[in-house]
């Protein structure tokens, strides 16, 4: 199979999970803001398809454009402070069947014509949709439950029991960004470069609702998922409110996460420390994933569309890495405390030049790792998430280091 038929593949059914997103929710729901400082659903029904045409046809293939209103109206999303919440009607945006029709058109173009684009082109539309599929699970985990048709979850019917342990990590060199040579990367994972990290120690295991809780009942901060409810604690999961589970991993904003850590006598990692836990070895070179090279399954890891909910920060121990640190890929991603900024040599992509650049801003966190819905092929070991430090809705958690300054 040749890599360009692999893509289309790959394309088709990336498509299938962005259309499954929509499937889930009431018709009228398209126009709710489950996030305030986002936008309605219905900029989501249209964006990947209009981010698809405007960089295959219109900017590649130089094709006119058949509706420019839809393709500025949908071309970016928004990504203001939290507390800004955007300020439009429902009457501002189309119908849903106008946007229905303007995307079919869309596909059926692109469809005709995909063999004539770069590669690298596919790549990015591929992987800017998958990134998409993703964040449509935190958009819908935030709706009203009135507006979703229940998707299935499932609860672990026992506690385990969990030893909340470190491990020590040795001095040793780790691994960030990409080369050319190892194919397609984003604009912000190039150029490779290799870091000396001191040794440290790392928790063996994210940080679990159960020990947050301790950090709430002495007066840290609620996260967003959580609420109170007669005397106990509850958890907003995708589907339901659920009694707190104690060993899923806690999902918090980098200024929580920070909190915790401060309380709890440590610090975040910084991306060179994640790196070196979850990638490094006894040899001289890291590996392409924490459990070795073999490519990832759901056996390694909760990932890749596994599941709506989180699972123990205890499962899957056949993606620890090489220093038995659990779940350093999948069930979540984790925050780190390096700001998100440019390696040496960073260079835009053309068709994309502010994919990375606007967020050079001192004001977001490199996160790592992946969530139980981010795809396979965004798992490699150069890839990086990032969010705004007061950002309470992303399926994102934490692990606390010990550093030799500490």
């Amino acid at each position: 199979m040749t890599e360009r038929i692999r893509l289309r593949q790959e394309l088709n059914q990336a498509r299938a999970r962005t259309d499954q997103f929509f499937e889930l929710m009431s018709p009228e729901a398209l126009y709710e803001r489950p996030i305030p400082e986002r936008h309605r659903l219905v900029f989501y029904l249209g964006h990947v398809e209009a981010f698809d045409w405007n960089q295959i046809c219109r900017w590649t293939l130089g094709m006119p454009s058949f509706h420019p209103s839809f393709d500025q109206l949908f071309e970016a999303g928004i990504d203001p402070p939290v507390g800004q919440p955007a300020q439009d009607t429902p009457s501002d945006w189309p119908s849903v069947k106008e946007v229905q029709a303007y995307n079919q058109q869309i596909r059926q173009t692109i469809d005709k014509h995909l063999d004539e684009a770069p590669e690298e082109i596919l790549h990015v539309a591929l992987e800017h949709r998958l990134m998409h599929a993703e964040t449509n699970a935190y958009l819908l985990h935030q709706l009203d439950a009135k507006h979703k048709i229940p998707g299935g979850g499932r609860l672990q019917a026992h506690e385990p029991v969990i030893r909340y342990d470190m491990v020590d990590i040795p001095d040793g060199v780790t691994t960030l960004g990409r080369d050319a040579t190892e194919g397609f990367g984003w604009d912000n994972e190039f150029s490779r470069h290799e870091v000396q990290v001191p040794g440290f120690s790392i928790s063996r295991y994210k940080v679990s609702n159960q020990q947050y809780l301790e950090f709430v009942q002495d007066g840290g901060e609620i996260p967003k998922f959580w609420i109170r409810r007669d005397g106990g604690w509850w958890l907003r999961t995708m589907f339901d409110e659920v009694p707190l589970v104690m060993h899923w991993p806690v999902f918090v904003t980098h200024h929580q996460a920070s909190a915790y850590a401060k309380w709890a006598g440590m610090s975040l990692p910084t991306e060179s420390q994640f790196h070196r836990a979850a990638f490094g070895n006894d040899g001289t070179s890291d590996y392409p994933f924490p459990w070795g090279t073999d490519a990832p399954t759901l056996q390694h890891g909760h990932f890749d569309f596994g599941g709506w909910d989180p699972v123990s920060v205890t499962d899957h121990p056949q993606g620890q890495s090489h220093f038995k640190v659990a779940q350093l890929v999948g069930n979540g991603w984790e925050w780190t405390s390096t700001p998100f900024a440019p390696f040496a040599g960073f260079k835009p992509l053309p068709t994309y030049p502010e994919y990375s650049s606007r967020f050079f801003d001192e004001d977001h966190f490199v996160v790592k790792g992946g969530g139980p819905q981010t795809a396979r092929r965004l798992l490699r070991r150069s890839f990086r998430n990032w969010f705004r430090p007061g950002y309470p809705y992303a399926h994102t958690g934490f692990r606390c280091v010990i550093s030799p300054s500490s």
